[in-house]
């Protein structure tokens, strides 16, 4: 049975961290103290040195030989499950994307448990907790940050490949009926004559080729002349066409929502037909018809992730995620703290006492530097509920009831029972993370839903996770 005792304990282990938000929250928005430019200069202190230095000073700590296995076990089948159902509500359901995919993944999974989740669940449930957090922390640095940011990084992939528009086909085919009379005029010219006609000003739209050839078709220059198309997408027939016509070609050329080769283009977005076949009628209707289902196949793609990813895009996608891990101090700090705690638990290693006071000596003012950052942030956003509040409300069920819900459901079904299970939903009650706002940001992917989760999840996390407090301890 939880006392009031208790409760107190814990109100005065947390109520510090939201006097040092306020302070920052006022200093801004009433006192007008610091600038924007200055807020930006203390924020970026804060992610460079603080939180990464504050990050190894916990990580160094743990024995990585002793993890609760059964509790990391439970984190990682909480997160899978979730983005497991998201993903197969972003393919199946008429409504489902990835776009909302990624946002819901982060509001229901990603807790802000270094700044909080330590000092609150040390003085819900003893020091001993402690371990369990870090334990989160590094999974949340070394995976599920990285996992994120593949998923962000495949979205601005699919993006690339399927943000494709189509013109009007009504369009399109008349502009293939004005291509055949352009080129009547030039069927006897001396030399090769190339004319591309591109129906809108985006790259990714149905473009025309029409392809003038003499007479002879044993001319030298016949393998210098080829389409050049924007983006360097190089299309032209194959020589073994060219010498069965012998004539002007015409070559339809269009961006379907499947290529994903080098050059942008597949076998199938490109369409040769003789001037014989077009006066026939025959290539006309086939290219009218060609039309219509080629732009009716990326419409329904458009629509959905990409499947036909290729091994090079996937690769280049990794490499974007490398690229920026490798920029993030946090992905330097949890790497360093884990190799430091394997060491110093394997051979029973100390810190040099030099080593040990100059990261202590920062990584002590991280917890308050991070809240105060936090109510800096808060003080310049124009509005605590920037999203809506139809948005919020779902914003706030994910992260407070979702959550907690997906991992009391892991947690049982791998048999974490006791204090570590009312641990492991605590924690996942805490408020939203704010490395996924940060990421947001960056991509530019409903930053205003996990802006809003930061905020008003700050103002009502300690009200609801003491409530999960009292509740799991009746």
């Amino acid at each position: 049975m939880i006392s009031y005792k208790d409760i107190a304990n814990v109100l005065n282990a947390v109520i510090p961290l939201y006097v040092t938000m306020f302070l920052a929250y006022a200093s801004v928005k009433w006192w007008k103290l610091f600038t924007p430019d200055q807020c930006s200069g203390i924020n970026r202190f804060v992610a460079v040195f603080a939180i990464p230095l504050l990050s190894f000073e916990f990580i160094s700590r743990i024995n990585p030989f002793k993890l609760n296995y059964l509790f990391v076990a439970a984190d990682a089948v909480s997160k899978v499950l979730v983005l497991l159902l998201l993903l197969f509500w972003a393919t199946f359901s008429k409504n489902g994307s990835l776009d909302w995919c990624i946002t819901a993944f982060s509001l229901t999974t990603l807790p802000n448990t270094l700044v909080m989740g330590i000092p609150l669940l040390k003085a819900m449930y003893g020091d001993n907790q402690e371990a369990l957090m870090i334990q989160v922390v590094v999974l949340q640095s070394v995976i599920w940050y990285t996992l994120l940011l593949f998923l962000f990084e495949l979205r601005a992939a699919r993006n690339a490949l399927v943000l494709v528009k189509v013109s009007d086909h009504h369009t399109s085919c008349s502009s293939i009926s004005t291509s055949r009379s352009s080129t009547k005029a030039e069927k006897n010219s001396d030399q090769d004559q190339q004319s591309i006609a591109q129906e809108s000003d985006d790259q990714d739209e149905v473009v025309h080729v029409i392809v003038a050839k003499p007479m002879s078709s044993s001319s030298p220059d016949l393998e210098q002349h080829r389409v050049a198309l924007q983006n360097s997408n190089k299309v032209a027939p194959d020589s073994s066409e060219d010498e069965e016509y012998g004539k002007e070609l015409h070559m339809f050329v269009w961006r379907c929502a499947c290529c994903s080769n080098s050059e942008g283009l597949c076998e199938h977005s490109v369409q040769v037909c003789s001037r014989k076949d077009e006066e026939s009628g025959d290539g006309g209707e086939k290219e009218l018809d060609e039309c219509e289902k080629r732009e009716e196949q990326v419409l329904e793609k458009g629509s959905q992730v990409c499947s036909c990813m290729s091994t090079k895009m996937v690769r280049l996608i990794m490499t974007m995620v490398w690229s920026k891990l490798i920029r993030n101090p946090n992905t330097y700090a949890s790497l360093f703290g884990l190799i430091w705690a394997l060491v110093s638990s394997k051979w029973n290693i100390k810190k040099p006492a030099v080593m040990e006071n100059s990261v202590t000596i920062l990584s002590n003012a991280g917890l308050g530097m991070a809240m105060f950052s936090l109510g800096l942030f808060m003080a310049l956003q124009p509005r605590i509920i920037a999203c809506g509040n139809k948005l919020a409300a779902y914003g706030m069920l994910m992260r407070f009831i979702a959550g907690p819900a997906f991992m009391a459901i892991a947690s049982i079904v791998v048999g974490v029972r006791g204090k570590t299970l009312k641990v492991s939903i605590v924690q996942a009650a805490l408020p939203q993370g704010i490395v996924p706002f940060v990421f947001a940001r960056e991509y530019n992917l409903h930053s205003e839903v996990l802006s809003t989760g930061v905020i008003f999840g700050m103002i009502i996390s300690l009200p609801i996770t003491i409530l999960y407090y009292v509740l799991l301890g009746l």
